[in-house]
């Protein structure tokens, strides 16, 4: 019994009802215009004084209403409006708005649905209560006992004390009919306003299309601060050791330090800057390091933490690190740092760099083209106690995801006694 009465009076159901005296108050525009048209068909009367061209007037306000649902703002109030007040879970409403016809057909036939539904709801609503509250009155008032019962054209000469009996149906018949409306709209919702096949495709797109961007700044955190942090580390190591026999070594590798925290902190605000704000093109978004402008002092500060390094650059035909692609020279600095933070924590000796420009592998046939090939080899060995790397870390599927975007490849493991990363990035045809 009170869950009965919760169906039909709860909340929810109070809520459903109010959905459908809004999509009664939409109507109200389409109905006056139709009023208007119909009492000029008929012959320039006023259609309201006429139940017939009154329900004519309904009738040919439906399909107006109809026909203005497929502009594009329609589903997504009607998809707003669902979730609020009829209980239907987001998942299975469609976002935005429709964008294939079929989408907008549905929407149509909604937003007809609502509005027609909605418009006989609120007119029984504005109707029916005093209607039955006057009814069930009746015996209370004196001067109405011997009244005659005249609802429109119903005349009736019943007993005044059958009246409340009448008048509580009236109200229960309302209650009945708004929450089986609500009902009927709350199931027929998924069907004619929730996501197709399109609108489903374009939702995977869009999240993949923002799983990409936090995969992009999430390989830039880990390869400026893991750098930062692995080169901070062992620069302060370092001083710390001669501390007293060569305090300008000490010095040197706090001016690394600083420098290095310096332009760690700009990158990490430029990436938190992409994450707040979400477009990577504002005026004051720092610039990204790359090979042709960064890549001394990358070496450079590499070198404060004690760590041998020697680099051999062969731009080719390009004289400069300058004339590579930007993408190219930004990816390949990124790899560059990430080859070097693995050397300075998993390594122990020197680390040879070779950084050269030359021709592709492609077949003969598809023209001749440019590589940029990075290699980086250093003993793997493991100070302080530490186990020996035998594989790849996060930093590293990193890279080679970075290689991968621009049609390269990087291949890292053993090689001979030592540890070789190797890096192939396509820089495009030689000029001829």
């Amino acid at each position: 019994m009170r869950e009965g009465l919760g169906r039909l009076l709860g909340a929810r159901a109070r809520l459903r009802w109010v959905h459908l005296i809004l999509g009664g108050a939409l109507l109200m525009p389409y109905f006056l215009v139709a009023v208007v048209g119909v009492g000029m068909a008929a012959g320039g009367v006023n259609a309201l004084d006429s139940f017939p061209l009154a329900f004519a007037s309904y009738a040919a306000a439906l399909p107006l209403a109809a026909v203005t649902a497929v502009f594009g703002l329609v589903r997504p109030l009607s998809v707003a409006a669902v979730r609020t007040m009829c209980g239907v879970p987001g998942d299975r409403l469609a976002d935005g708005p429709a964008r294939s016809w079929a989408a907008r057909g549905r929407t149509s036939a909604w937003w007809t649905l609502h509005l027609g539904v909605g418009a006989l709801v609120s007119g029984m609503s504005l109707a029916v209560p005093p209607m039955g509250i006057v009814l069930i009155s009746l015996p209370l008032v004196n001067g109405m006992l011997d009244a005659r019962l005249e609802l429109g054209p119903f005349v009736t000469d019943a007993d005044p004390y059958v009246a409340p009996l009448l008048g509580i149906g009236l109200l229960a018949g309302v209650v009945l009919c708004a929450a089986g409306a609500g009902a009927l709209l709350a199931r027929l919702a998924p069907v004619l306003l929730g996501p197709t096949a399109a609108d489903r495709l374009a939702a995977a797109e869009e999240r993949a299309a923002d799983l990409a961007v936090r995969n992009r700044l999430a390989r830039e955190l880990h390869d400026a601060v893991g750098h930062a942090l692995s080169a901070v580390t062992l620069q302060a190591v370092a001083a710390r050791r001669v501390l007293e026999r060569d305090p300008d070594f000490v010095r040197e590798a706090l001016a690394a330090i600083e420098d290095t925290t310096r332009r760690t902190v700009g990158e990490l605000d430029a990436v938190l800057g992409l994450l707040r704000d979400g477009d990577p093109t504002r005026p004051d978004a720092a610039p990204a390091p790359t090979l042709a402008a960064d890549l001394d002092g990358l070496l450079a500060r590499t070198r404060a933490a004690g760590t041998t390094i020697t680099a051999h650059q062969d731009p080719g035909p390009a004289r400069d690190w300058e004339q590579l692609p930007a993408i190219a020279s930004r990816e390949a600095y990124r790899i560059v740092q990430e080859g070097l933070s693995n050397a300075l924590r998993h390594g122990a000796g020197p680390v040879e760099l070779w950084i050269r420009v030359q021709k592709g592998r492609r077949p003969r046939q598809e023209g001749a083209h440019r590589e940029l090939e990075i290699t980086m080899t250093n003993p793997p060995a493991a100070p302080d106690g530490r186990e020996p790397r035998t594989t790849g870390g996060r930093g590293l599927s990193g890279a080679a995801e970075r290689a991968a975007l621009l049609g390269g490849r990087i291949e890292a493991g053993p090689h001979e006694g030592r540890w070789r990363l190797t890096a192939v990035l396509p820089l495009g045809e030689e000029a001829r």
